[in-house]
């Protein structure tokens, strides 16, 4: 919105020519990061006095860890500020008129929705059931669908190089230009959507710990701020044969305006960063689903529209294990009867062993950061 109202402005006299920086993706992405960081954490105080002030509070497992009791009324849906602090700076410095951008935060909204639902019937009802699993199954599916549909059928509203791409798959450490895997549009929906919806419902498992989940969604969101930007990157201003596409140089997926989407992962990552002064151990606030969910499925968006779907299981790895540990938990348990884990997602394993939360959430978090370095790694590895 401001670069749409601002930046024209810069000719109508000389000393507007600062405006001019607007033009530069990496200004408004700290922009953007800087704003959704300050309002994070100028409304958080407030916005925890209001939720302990409604009685907003967590409602706890009974068959969760005994050290959990004392969570119990904690204030929760807390993810409601991230989403302000994460849709209002993207849509403030992003170019109005891209579509990468307005389906991802489509998605963010409507999953956000989805969450709040969950969390205002686990705490009406006070019962951590909330909105029952087919049901925001259904919600998820739904949404992303009609969003993804639009994304790959719409020709006319989307950029001839995404066009001719849309349905490739870049194979991790292999060039995409050589050995991409080309599916079928009919069948790259269904795995696209299975992307966004299983990212969403990873979060969501990952969101048990003091700032266990916020904080490889930060580092998530930081690593696709750098392909998004690189994908949708070029330079060189003699002609179009002329430019330097920096996509291309690297062999990774070009796609015109996924530039973009790097604001949107700059205010992640801020309003992560402000979100988690307040929610690290002890925490003084909870995501709650309407963050989670929110935030997973806008991870997910990134990973389709920058043509990361397979390398976000390596990304978002703290994410997959804890979901394979509950399919695992689940699977054993209906065909043998026994479990594998003391207690599913695997973070409530090691707490179960004995391990201090902090100890779980650091290593965790070093593990995302790790993942993450051999994520940016195949950039070049290929």
């Amino acid at each position: 919105m401001l670069y749409e109202l601002l930046y024209p402005l810069r000719s109508y006299a000389s000393w507007l020519s600062f405006l001019n920086v607007l033009r530069y993706v990496p200004f408004r992405v700290i922009a953007a990061t800087v704003s959704a960081m300050l309002l994070t954490f100028l409304l958080s105080p407030w916005f925890i006095r209001e939720l302990q002030r409604k009685q907003i509070g967590q409602i706890i497992r009974e068959e969760g860890p005994e050290s959990h009791r004392i969570k119990s009324g904690t204030p929760t849906m807390g993810g409601a500020l991230i989403l302000l602090s994460v849709l209002l700076p993207t849509v403030l410095w992003s170019d109005p008129h891209n579509h990468f951008v307005w389906a991802t935060a489509a998605v963010t909204s409507g999953y956000g929705v989805i969450g709040y639902l969950d969390d205002y019937l686990k705490i009406k009802r006070r019962n951590p059931r909330g909105v029952p699993g087919r049901y925001k199954l259904l919600g998820q599916v739904a949404i992303a669908g009609a969003v993804l549909c639009y994304s790959f059928l719409a020709e006319t509203q989307l950029p001839s190089d995404w066009w001719e791409i849309r349905t490739h798959l870049s194979v991790p450490f292999v060039a995409f230009a050589k050995h991409p895997i080309v599916l079928p549009v009919a069948l790259y929906i269904p795995f696209a959507l299975v992307v966004v919806v299983g990212m969403s419902n990873a979060v969501n498992l990952t969101d048990g710990l003091d700032g266990l989940a916020i904080g490889p969604v930060i580092i998530n969101a930081g690593t696709y701020l750098v392909w998004a930007y690189l994908a949708g990157t070029s330079f060189g201003i003699v002609n179009v044969a002329q430019k330097f596409v920096v996509a291309r140089y690297l062999d990774i997926a070009a796609v015109e305006q996924a530039s973009e989407l790097a604001i949107y992962c700059g205010a992640i990552v801020g309003a992560g960063i402000g979100f988690l002064w307040y929610n690290t151990y002890p925490a003084q606030v909870f995501m709650g689903d309407v963050g989670s969910l929110a935030l997973g499925g806008g991870l997910g968006m990134c990973a389709v529209f920058t043509k990361n779907e397979l390398l976000s299981v390596i990304l978002g790895g703290v994410f997959f294990v804890e979901t394979v540990s509950v399919i695992v938990q689940v699977t054993s348990f209906k065909l043998t009867g026994k479990r594998v884990f003391l207690m599913a997602p695997i973070h409530h394993h090691f707490e179960k062993k004995g391990w201090p939360e902090p100890k779980i959430i650091v290593r965790f978090w070093i593990v995302s950061i790790l993942l993450a370095l051999v994520a940016l790694s195949s950039l070049k590895l290929r």
